[in-house]
């Protein structure tokens, strides 16, 4: 889903992030714009037949509409990740039980991270939504293994329980991507990329 891209924008219009992920708050961080971030109210229940896919780029869109609504006037980033194993989405663990059993089903299995990213501005009518697939190939694990990276990264609000920017990158065997950023949860050169299309200058 695109637009064409919008007349340049004022350098005052604010830039908002809409999640309160730290992952994402900090990768937004490091293009040097100034950006608040705020909560979006998103049901991100799969829809019945979803593909991994389909859900991340509803879920991404649909939180950038939700905080746009409240802020017209500001570029709002959008972005969602779904852990996708042979087409079943995994979500957010939640608890160290359910990261438990996710981590077993992923154990030698490839894994790919839908990282889906939305970039809207209601007053200029901007809307685009990208994708980044990150394939994930896991090492078989051990349940002690398995232990001793939950004990240490308690990443029970990350999708499939991968947290690669610590000690989970300890369990791969492979990342094939085209964009570093991605698996951590905001692909920045997508990113870049979208916020340029919306108006925005971005060093």
């Amino acid at each position: 889903m695109s637009s064409p891209a919008a007349p340049l924008l004022p350098a005052t219009r604010p830039l908002i992030l809409g999640s309160t992920s730290r992952y994402r708050h900090e990768l937004l961080s490091r293009l040097g714009l100034a950006f608040r971030a705020e909560c979006p109210e998103v049901d991100e229940t799969p829809a019945p037949g979803e593909t991994p896919e389909a859900l991340a780029r509803r879920l991404a869109l649909a939180k950038a509409l939700d905080v746009a609504q409240r802020h017209p006037g500001a570029v709002v980033i959008g972005s969602d990740q779904v852990a996708d194993l042979h087409g079943e989405p995994l979500g957010k663990p939640g608890s160290h039980e359910r990261a438990v059993q996710q981590l077993r089903r992923m154990s030698g299995q490839t894994v790919v991270f839908q990282t889906a990213l939305a970039v809207v501005c209601l007053d200029t009518g901007f809307q685009q939504v990208d994708l980044a697939a990150v394939r994930v190939v896991f090492r078989r694990l051990q349940d002690d293994e398995i232990e001793r990276y939950l004990r240490a990264e308690q990443p029970y609000d990350c999708a499939g329980s991968a947290k690669s920017e610590g000690l989970g990158i300890a369990l791969l065997d492979r990342i094939d991507n085209d964009d570093p950023t991605a698996l951590v949860g905001l692909p920045l050169i997508r990113t870049c990329r979208l916020l340029r299309a919306a108006g925005l200058v971005v060093p």
